[in-house]
């Protein structure tokens, strides 16, 4: 539980370990970020979702975070089935899953800055 722990509160140290992992596994760099994107959105789901409970004092972070991903989920899903008439599960979700890991690394980013500026404020 420690380590998923310390893993969440810093999520580029799974991205580091997986991505260098692969490369030294598969010897591919594209395999080897995909992979480490997929495996480090795990854990910025739940990161995200804690620094925004603690930055709007809030317990709503995990829901909100999924909803979102729900709601990403059947816009792609109904854009499939627009154009090709069927919906793709595994590339929806794929889809889904390394634009969730871009738009939580922004959230982390941005929301561990806005800690850090208020803890700064709080202390002058």
């Amino acid at each position: 539980m420690e380590i998923f722990i310390v893993l969440s509160i810093l999520p580029f140290f799974p991205f580091l370990l997986v991505y260098w992992g692969m490369i030294v596994w598969k010897k591919d760099k594209s395999i080897a970020l995909r992979t480490a994107m997929d495996v480090t959105t795990f854990f910025l789901i739940f990161s995200v979702s804690a620094l925004f409970n603690l930055t709007f004092d809030s317990n709503f972070g995990f829901y909100l975070t999924l909803i979102l991903i729900l709601i990403a989920l059947g816009f792609i899903g109904g854009a499939q089935n627009r154009l090709k008439g069927k919906v793709d599960g595994g590339r929806m979700f794929r889809a889904v899953w390394r634009m969730s890991f871009v738009i939580m690394s922004f959230g982390y980013i941005l929301f561990t800055l806005f800690g850090l500026f208020r803890y700064i404020m709080n202390q002058m």
